[in-house]
């Protein structure tokens, strides 16, 4: 049984600071919340920190966790406000069905794979220099996954993923225009989804260890499934890389009603 849970964090502490500023150190943290140790379940998690002087942590986890240490080493222990909340995930999961639409949040790490890369990390570099070692090694290799860093690459990356997991994203609604002005037909039927925040993660896994650099895009928006199993699958093992990390968790929530005020 599937659960979410929401663990607050106060940036304010050293150990939370320590935890936020090290995706690395964030997972190992979220995964101590588990019973069972080594952990072989897949966890999900994302990083919020939407509200001043607060982060918030959302996890995603197939058995029920405790997040007692987190809390206690990282949060607001005893504090009105600084409990984790678990919920059952199941109830959701039961409301996936054909031609339903959500509200959407989903923070990924959108890449695509290419031989060579333009501007090599160090450890691509070291890659390429051992495949040209051996004859015809170079073009045997996996490739590598290389960042999409515009907006428009991030958005038709998230398109494709989209046909691949079980939905859609809808054409935004647009008001009709005043009097005398035209709206273009390509802003007009634009996807109904938004870019809120993009950003660039740089950390260490070890002290002395190679530099670990994930690009990251949140996307906010409309989606309408097509296909309520794959959509299921895509929220229990998330969306793209770096899952680790914090990225491919993927969140739905109601859509707000409309606002019927004349």
């Amino acid at each position: 049984m599937p659960y979410l849970s929401k663990v607050a964090l106060n940036p304010r502490r050293r150990h939370a600071l320590a935890l936020l500023s090290n995706p690395h150190r964030l997972h190992a943290a979220v995964l101590g919340g588990l019973a069972v140790q080594p952990v072989t379940e897949r966890v999900l998690w994302r990083l919020e920190t939407n509200t001043a002087h607060r982060a918030e942590i959302l996890v995603l986890t197939t058995s029920r966790p405790s997040w007692e240490h987190l809390v206690e080493q990282a949060g607001w222990p005893g504090a009105d406000g600084g409990e984790p909340l678990v919920a059952d995930y199941a109830p959701l999961l039961q409301r996936i069905s054909l031609g339903r639409e959500f509200a959407f949040r989903l923070t990924a790490n959108p890449v695509q794979a290419v031989q060579r890369p333009d501007k090599p990390s160090d450890a691509q570099t070291t890659r390429l220099k051992a495949g040209t070692d051996a004859p015809g090694t170079l073009a045997r290799h996996r490739g590598f996954r290389v960042a999409h860093r515009t907006a428009d690459q991030q958005i038709g990356w998230l398109l494709r993923q989209a046909d691949r997991h079980g939905f859609t994203i809808p054409t935004a609604a647009t008001s009709e225009p005043a009097p005398g002005l035209h709206i273009d037909e390509a802003l007009s039927s634009a996807p109904a989804v938004a870019l809120t925040a993009r950003d660039i993660l740089r950390f260490h896994k070890r002290a002395n260890g190679p530099r670990v650099t994930v690009s990251t895009a949140t996307f906010q928006g409309r989606l309408r499934i097509t296909d309520p199993d794959a959509l299921r699958n895509a929220l229990l093992a998330g969306i793209g890389p770096a899952k680790g990390y914090g990225q491919g968790l993927l969140t739905l929530a109601p859509l707000p009603a409309k606002d019927t005020r004349g």
